[in-house]
């Protein structure tokens, strides 16, 4: 695990990026045993043996419900959902809901729903506001008060091997990004000290 992790271009910021001997993992992981645990067993063996530290370690998933999430979600304390305003990806968030339930009771009581962040929002397009108020409407306070807007800098990021702060900090993407951070860690900050 430790030969894995690189430093980024932002300080404090580690990744382990991902690589083309991810796509086969989740075919072998069909026959393991505990194939569910092997993702939190990696994690639990590195911070046990090293000195590196981290305030959080986020786990970027695919939007599929394979092996690989199922090993994320097992080894998560929480989950942060992007969801695009957009009226497909309702039904998807429902779907997903229901997994992160059967996961808690059969794998990992310890999981939670941290909330969810609307993106891909246009304010322009009266489907997005009616998006976001369907979702508030139904889990309230899960859901982050920061929207992400849609962007062409954010969009235009990864092409130049960039996170979107680095390639564009003022861009209105990257400052809701900010924005999204802060309102991250206050909740955590509030979870621990009450």
């Amino acid at each position: 695990m430790a030969a894995a992790i690189m430093p980024s271009t932002v300080p404090g910021l580690y990744v382990v990026p991902s690589s083309q001997n991810l796509s086969g993992a989740e075919i072998e992981l069909v026959s393991v045993d505990k194939r569910e645990y092997r993702l939190r067993e990696a994690l639990v063996r590195h911070l046990e043996t090293e000195q590196q530290l981290f305030d959080f370690i986020i786990i970027d998933c695919p939007p599929s419900l394979g092996l690989l999430t199922l090993n994320a979600f097992v080894a998560a304390d929480a989950v942060l959902v992007p969801l695009q305003c957009e009226f497909y990806a309702l039904e998807g968030l429902s779907m997903l809901l229901k997994t992160i339930e059967r996961v808690r009771k059969a794998f990992n009581p310890a999981l939670e729903l941290q909330g969810i962040v609307l993106t891909m929002a246009d304010k322009r397009n009266n489907l997005s506001e009616q998006v976001a108020a369907d979702v508030r409407a139904h889990l309230g306070a899960k859901v982050y008060n920061t929207v992400i807007p849609r962007n062409v800098r954010v969009s235009e990021a990864p092409s130049h091997g960039l996170p979107a702060l680095v390639y564009d900090l003022q861009c209105a993407g990257s400052q809701a990004y900010i924005h999204l951070a802060t309102e991250v860690i206050k909740r955590e900050r509030s979870y621990v000290y009450g």
